[in-house]
């Protein structure tokens, strides 16, 4: 049985971070290849780093925009800040499950095809904090 689970719930929500963020997860590439756009833009201002994904060549930068655009509106939104004063705080890619398919070969082998996912998380803050 679980004990003290409202006292649990309490110190979670008291420490629960409260600065914009966005997530989006399952996304059809790996972790490693998310990353190294992740890197660029990490601890740049908000209107930056949009500009750093747009004349980025990765097709990782695509989906990296939205997720980035999507906390931008969450903060503006949710929490009333100005989009000028936020910057890149957090960004990281997780691995997530993967899809494990298979290619016939010669002679009755099999060869596993393994495709990636992840799970790409952007978290902005204000710069005069």
């Amino acid at each position: 049985m679980a004990k003290r689970m409202k006292e649990k719930t309490a110190k979670r929500l008291e420490h629960k971070d409260t600065r914009p963020t966005a997530t989006a997860r399952y996304v059809r590439m790996g972790a490693p290849k998310a990353k190294r756009v992740l890197d660029i833009i990490k601890g740049k201002k908000y209107n930056e780093a949009c500009g750093i994904l747009d004349n980025t060549t990765s097709t990782a930068s695509l989906v990296i925009k939205k997720v980035l655009n999507s906390a931008g509106a969450n903060a503006e939104n949710n929490m009333g800040l100005n989009k000028d004063d936020l910057f890149v705080a957090e960004a990281y890619a997780n691995q997530g499950p993967s899809f494990k398919r298979v290619s016939f070969r010669g002679r009755g082998g099999v060869d596993t095809i393994i495709k990636r996912t992840c799970h790409i998380t952007v978290v902005l803050d204000t710069v005069n904090k």
